[in-house]
């Protein structure tokens, strides 16, 4: 075998051994600059989704018929907690909050009393006075035919003066509700937010945005 020839079966050999590992250097870039990418979707995602999830809205799955018939046992609700930050919480508005009595539960009411006014319970009819009883001097005697059942009543014996953040909150199933006719006021910094997305089931999907009228 000639020299020459030898040489060149030399550097053919050594060219498939380079081809062979920039081969190999070549996967393993591409498999570090694929995880690389993962890292960087799972960061960004992180950095939006965290503070939208513990600043501006929160899940909630209806437990119970306190608030049949608007909200169902089992149904996926998004609540809203950003717009109480900058607005007082308004009557009307469904709330999601901690229970007083033990704030590892969460319970789900229809704010029905405002602070500094005075709520009463009487003659199965919920009665708002205004605080110096100049809006409502004879009382507001609420209209709830918008959110209650057909024949639905408010049992109970109530006379009660809210104060600062104070609120007063009521189930729309009256009847089967745990609420401030049995365990007193809500105050403010118990409220989570306000229901804003019905999201599940996916046929009644519905969002909430519009301010009830009394």
């Amino acid at each position: 075998m000639s020299e020459s020839f030898k040489k060149e079966i030399d550097q053919l050999s050594d060219s498939e051994e380079n081809y062979e590992e920039k081969k190999q250097e070549g996967s393993y870039k591409g498999f570090f600059d694929f995880f690389k990418e993962i890292i960087k979707v799972v960061v960004i995602s992180a950095v939006i989704v965290i503070p939208i999830r513990y600043y501006l809205i929160q899940p909630f799955f209806v437990s119970g018929a306190s608030m049949v018939p608007q909200f169902h046992n089992g149904e996926y609700l998004i609540i809203d907690e950003f717009s109480y930050r900058n607005n007082a919480p308004q009557r009307g508005d469904v709330v999601v909050f901690h229970y007083p009595k033990d704030p590892s539960q969460f319970y789900i009411k229809r704010i029905v009393g405002l602070p500094g006014e005075t709520v009463q319970i009487k003659n199965e009819q919920v009665i708002i006075y205004d605080k110096n009883k100049q809006l409502y001097p004879w009382g507001l005697v609420l209209d709830e035919t918008g959110y209650l059942k057909k024949g639905e009543t408010t049992k109970g014996n109530v006379d009660l003066m809210l104060e600062d953040d104070q609120y007063f909150v009521l189930g729309d199933n009256r009847q089967a509700s745990s609420d401030s006719r049995y365990w007193g006021i809500l105050d403010k910094k118990f409220i989570i937010g306000k229901v804003w997305v019905r999201a599940w089931p996916f046929d009644s999907v519905k969002i909430f945005s519009e301010q009830i009228t009394y």
